[in-house]
């Protein structure tokens, strides 16, 4: 192969994403999906991650050697400076695990990794629906609920790797996250319903015209623009960027999204900043940790090679 190419992976609690892109962002053959359990022991999860690069790069008909380097993005909290996932509720075996050196050490060639959240949201600042922008924040709407943050088009980490994790932030009685995610949505349906539904069958329900799912999703709309409006009100950003699969349902929360927002914004803002979907879908994730290869390449190779001295 003449250029070589990047390899991306998306690493969340359920599922394990992986496809190849070039160094333009676009994506090469058919990406590869797994799903994954939380409570696989930890060499099963590296397993099926190893398994699915292999499998991407044989259906491509390329090699190791073809490629650039590793991005993945993962759930989280990570210590980012040192590959490692920390404490991690959705990956329980995954705990204080170092997922950078042991894929380096696999592969053998430069990896570098960040939040899942910041990865998608970057993949869409990139090359998706805000590449024209500069500044944008960006919701994952999933089991949880994630937060990246993008100023001068790069991913601001913070002091400890941890910008943008709102999900303990206080509200009402709980957590923001009780509230928008996959088991707010569920929470809010059965204080209106007295049902217990997922957030998928709650979305079919209002598709198909049921009263209660629809209001379920009218009020997930409101507590959503919470959040939004710190992030707007703190940030300045040019454009709020919503992925994840519960963004899927945004036709019945964005309305009521956009009248609770506009009503705690500066005047400024409140006429300026949009809130839209992401565009990549799936993709966007895997796509957004392979660019940040290409960005780091310079110490990524370092970095490679100091493994390669400890290690020998």
């Amino acid at each position: 192969m003449k250029d070589k190419i990047v390899i991306g992976i998306d690493l969340g609690g359920t599922k394990i994403m992986v496809g190849a892109v070039t160094q333009n962002g676009d994506v090469l053959g058919e990406p590869i999906k797994v799903l994954t359990g939380g409570n696989e022991s930890s060499n099963k999860i590296i397993k099926r991650i190893t398994d699915a690069v292999e499998s991407v790069l044989k259906d491509l008909n390329v090699t190791i050697a073809d490629v650039l380097g590793i991005g993945i993005g993962s759930t989280g909290p990570l210590n980012m400076n040192d590959g490692i996932i920390l404490e991690c509720p959705q990956l329980p075996t995954m705990h204080f695990f170092p997922l950078r050196e042991t894929i380096e050490n696999y592969f053998n060639v430069p990896v570098t990794m960040n939040n899942d959240a910041n990865c998608l949201i970057y993949g869409e600042t990139i090359f998706g629906i805000a590449s024209d922008k500069k500044n944008v924040v960006g919701f994952t709407l999933g089991t949880g609920i994630g937060c990246a943050i993008i100023l001068n088009k790069k991913i601001l980490n913070g002091a400890t790797g941890t910008a943008g994790e709102i999900w303990p932030s206080p509200y009402r009685s709980g957590s923001i996250e009780d509230y928008i995610s996959g088991k707010g949505v569920s929470k809010i349906h059965r204080s209106i319903s007295g049902k217990t539904s997922s957030s998928d069958a709650i979305m079919a329900l209002a598709e198909n015209g049921d009263e209660n799912a629809i209001k379920t999703w009218e009020e997930f709309g409101k507590h959503l623009a919470v959040p939004i409006a710190w992030s707007i009100n703190i940030i300045d950003p040019e454009l709020i960027v919503l992925g994840g699969s519960i963004s899927n349902a945004h036709p019945f929360f964005m309305p009521s999204l956009e009248k609770e927002l506009r009503k705690h914004l500066c005047p400024e803002p409140s006429k300026k900043t949009k809130v839209v979907i992401a565009e990549l879908g799936d993709y966007a994730g895997f796509i957004g940790a392979a660019c940040l290869v290409t960005e780091n390449l310079e110490q990524l190779n370092g970095q490679l090679k100091k493994t390669q001295i400890q290690n020998s």
